[in-house]
């Protein structure tokens, strides 16, 4: 009988400090200008739309979440914006997969000096014990994770010669 397996996970993307201020800054630009607009000052108004606008896309853009789905040898990996927008950022034929070990593991040194594209869909914090895994993808493709060990187990179960834990 064929056992599909299904694991579900949310990883919520640390703000940068950054974003933080673009969100402030862009949120106080509206303020400023939407005052002296509503007086009457039409192009201020104007702007006060524009930084209105800018405000909402940079919020969109700093409260990230990813969600990886693992599903019959595939990994599909979303974007959540601000928990009311998701786009689908990436899919993972797991079947591809050359090598899944944690970040600092000493599997991944035979693939250091090689140039790969490089994609973050981890929280983006690197704690102690550090929890995030890298994932080589099909010779070109350098994805750095940060699962639970409920989806390390359901992928170690479709290629356990190619995933570590360490």
């Amino acid at each position: 009988m064929y056992n599909d397996t299904y694991v579900e996970l949310l990883v919520k993307k640390k703000t940068s400090v950054g974003m933080m201020l673009l969100r402030i800054v862009t949120m106080a630009a509206t303020v400023i200008f939407a005052l002296p607009g509503l007086m009457g000052m039409f192009p201020l108004l104007i702007a006060a739309v524009l930084c209105g606008v800018a405000a909402y896309f940079v919020y969109l853009n700093s409260d990230l979440e990813y969600e990886y789905l693992y599903v019959d040898k595939q990994l599909s990996i979303d974007k959540v914006m601000a928990k009311s927008r998701r786009k689908k950022v990436e899919e993972f034929d797991l079947e591809r997969m050359e090598v899944l070990a944690p970040i600092q593991s000493y599997h991944l040194d035979d693939y250091k000096n090689k140039n790969y594209k490089t994609v973050d869909y981890s929280s983006g914090v690197a704690e102690q014990p550090d929890k995030r895994y890298v994932m080589y993808f099909n010779g070109e493709k350098k994805v750095i994770l940060e699962p639970d060990p409920k989806l390390i187990k359901a992928i170690q179960n479709i290629a356990p010669r190619k995933v570590f834990t360490d």
